[in-house]
């Protein structure tokens, strides 16, 4: 697909997401954690203005000089910015403006893509990359804001609960292998660079741990027993209360969970979802195991089915050896936030396509969970 066909298709991939929603579904948000749809809207726009438009189109004219205020993420080299969250208490530009907004610099896009200057095609594929990524949070940003609606409102079924193919549990020998981005295509900084780990020999699950399996855990007292959890994760339980997975509600004798679709009664076949860092550890430890590190996850990932949920790993969040912090603005993008996070591998049922790949290495901080976090079990042999 030439770049001018692949940006008109996915920047109208995040319009169709919206399709469904009414205008005060444009400025929900639930907490400071998730943004708004206007605002991602916005702010994957205001990337490609900022970051291609401005420095690479001379006749180019800013739609609106206080955009860069309004939908810059985290950017602090490009100014000051709307504080988090408070994104939701934007009524103004309205959501016909945003969506001109868009239009307008679609077009200037499209004029610029069409010059074929290299620097420029690679920074699209970037922005591409970037809205995907946005198009991902949208939709779960979404799901969490409406899930305080005692409407249980559906606006997409995206699947949120397939039941995957079972698989057996998958043994590597210990030795040597070369992990990391080796490919010629896309992809982002923190995949870099490639090099050898050493591991031992171990095993990993070829499944998912399914809500059947989970909700064992819930009955056994898992959430009351401190012995599983590390102390920070111990806190967390107690200080919020946490004694199941987001969206999780019983009622009536019998579990159901929100989802974009609407409520539904617990699928016990499919896998959990929407659990920390801190419930996936606990349930390996209850069950005796333990999550695989990201180097084993991504060793073994041709074994087995992957895709429906990002799998929490027990790797903390670094860079790689020779990684390097790019020049300029677009160096805050990965490098300032390896610290105090947790590697998760895969990809979700909110994923878009052509958006993942074994290398990904996607990042949150270990109290999250309202991604489609779930779990894969490992052990050493």
């Amino acid at each position: 697909m030439r770049v001018d066909e692949q940006f008109k298709h996915i920047r109208n991939h995040s319009l169709f997401l919206c399709r469904d929603l009414i205008t005060e579904d444009f400025s929900l948000q639930a907490s400071e954690e998730v943004s708004p749809p206007k605002w991602h809207l916005a702010h994957t726009t205001w990337f490609f203005e900022q970051f291609i438009l401005i420095p690479f189109a001379e006749a180019y004219h800013v739609k609106h000089p206080q955009f860069n205020f309004l939908f810059n993420s985290y950017y602090n080299s490009l100014g000051e910015r709307t504080a988090r969250n408070q994104r939701g208490l934007m009524t103004r530009p309205a959501v016909s403006e945003v969506f001109d907004y868009r239009e307008y610099v679609d077009q200037a896009m499209l004029e610029l893509i069409a010059q074929g200057n290299e620097e420029v095609l690679s920074l699209v594929t970037l922005g591409l990359n970037h809205e995907q990524q946005h198009q991902e949070l949208l939709v779960t940003d979404l799901k969490f804001s409406l899930w305080f609606n005692p409407l249980t409102i559906s606006v997409m079924d995206i699947g949120e609960y397939i039941i995957p193919n079972s698989s057996p549990w998958v043994e590597k020998e210990e030795g040597i292998y070369e992990v990391g981005y080796k490919g010629n295509g896309f992809c982002f900084d923190n995949e870099l660079n490639a090099h050898k780990v050493y591991l031992n020999a171990f095993r990993i699950s070829g499944n998912l741990v399914s809500n059947e399996e989970y909700l064992e855990f819930i009955n056994a007292g898992g959430y009351e027993n401190p012995i599983y959890w590390h102390d920070e994760g111990w806190a967390w339980v107690q200080q919020q209360k946490v004694k199941k997975p987001l969206y999780w509600e019983y009622s009536e004798g019998t579990w159901k969970y929100y989802t974009l679709n609407g409520k539904k009664s617990i699928d016990l076949k499919a896998p959990v979802a929407h659990v920390s860092f801190y419930e996936a550890s606990a349930f390996a430890n209850w069950k005796g195991k333990r999550l695989p590190t990201e180097f084993e996850w991504e060793v073994a990932q041709q074994d087995f089915h992957w895709g429906s949920r990002w799998e929490w790993t027990n790797s903390a969040y670094l860079p790689y050896p020779g990684f390097k912090i790019a020049p300029g603005a677009l160096g805050e993008y990965n490098g300032k936030f390896m610290v105090n996070q947790m590697v998760l591998r895969g990809a979700s049922v909110a994923t878009p396509e052509h958006h993942s790949r074994p290398t990904y290495r996607n990042f949150f901080h270990p109290h999250f969970r309202w991604q489609f976090m779930g779990i894969r079990l490992a052990e050493s042999i």
